[in-house]
């Protein structure tokens, strides 16, 4: 298994950071171009996450995110330093009652565009893994 990783200040403006390393993993492990969008979606939603909810962007509270390489898949791990949150009470945000609310619509779309997204650490560590 090959990895690589990067941490990054609780800033907004980092996420540029994470695309850099997005499109620099794209090159070195020939990720596909039919995966590359979803990981690029899905990977900086997480982060953003990270940031804003995880660190309340407090810059000097350290977003990491790891890339794990295997023959037919990639994980990426994002931790950050916050209190955690309860990942089992999340509501859909695509049902009538929740529409008007925010929140939620992240980890949804994360869900959706990737193969597995798994939450450890008390929700301050995502897992989000994509097939090959």
């Amino acid at each position: 298994m090959k990895s690589i990783k990067i941490s990054i200040p609780s800033l907004i403006e980092n996420i540029k950071i994470i695309e850099s390393f997005i499109d620099n993993a794209r090159e070195r492990f020939h990720i596909d171009d039919d995966i590359y969008g979803n990981i690029m979606i899905s990977v900086t939603e997480c982060v953003s996450n990270a940031i804003l909810h995880g660190n309340e962007s407090n810059s000097s509270k350290a977003v990491d995110l790891e890339l794990h390489f295997e023959d037919d898949q990639v994980k990426f791990i994002i931790t950050d330093e916050g209190k955690g949150f309860d990942y089992n009470e999340l509501q859909d945000p695509t049902e009538p009652e929740n529409l008007e609310k925010a929140g939620g619509r992240g980890i949804f779309i994360m869900k959706h565009l990737s193969d597995d997204v798994t939450f450890e650490d008390e929700g301050r560590k995502t897992i989000l893994t994509f097939y090959m």
